[in-house]
């Protein structure tokens, strides 16, 4: 592994341990066995590696996510959806800390053009992704990967916010599966 990825895997230990508001460039370096220089050559500056490995994190959920969906080949979308916000649920519930440092990382992209656009261009390729999965379709048109996707992530935002703040009283996949229904049967 090279200094990069030694960075950015440093980092993402950090965000799990430390959180985003607390990590500093030494803690970076002492964490990754690199050099101060290396930050710098290979993000720019400390907030653009955290910010870095803030979004590769959210791929680490990506493997509790296909397993839950994968098990579900053929339902209903919101069968689907259900199986889908089981697998978050598991991954804020197994790796809350690093949740929460993107939580906190969110917050940060108000002061943080750089983030902001990384967090627009993420979310821009999930929408699509996330529609894809939950349809079973990848030749959706522009609009309707827009409008479900972005549902989904909404959803998905709320039910990783509402984990963290209050797992005893939080809705279970099942809970927000059945509302959908409910709604969209009313």
């Amino acid at each position: 592994m090279g200094h990069r990825e030694d960075l950015l895997e440093g980092a993402k230990r950090l965000l799990a341990t430390k959180g985003y508001a607390h990590i500093t460039a030494r803690d970076l370096v002492a964490e990754s066995e690199t050099n101060l220089a290396s930050i710098g050559y290979h993000f720019g500056s400390k907030e653009a590696l955290l910010n870095a490995a803030v979004i590769d994190s959210f791929n680490d959920w990506d493997e509790e996510i296909e397993r839950a969906i994968d098990a579900r080949p053929g339902d209903a979308p919101a069968d689907r959806l259900e199986a889908f916000l089981d697998g978050v649920i598991r991954g804020v519930t197994g790796n809350r800390a690093l949740a929460m440092a993107s939580v906190q990382a969110f917050a940060q992209f108000e002061y943080a053009p750089e983030l902001r656009d990384q967090l627009a261009a993420t979310y821009d390729q999930a929408r699509r992704e996330v529609a894809a999965v939950l349809l079973e379709r990848d030749d959706l048109d522009d609009d309707t990967a827009r409008r479900v996707g972005s549902l989904a992530l909404a959803v998905i935002n709320g039910l990783v916010l509402q984990w963290l703040i209050d797992p005893e009283r939080a809705p279970s996949a099942a809970d927000l599966a059945a509302a959908l229904r409910t709604i969209a049967s009313s």
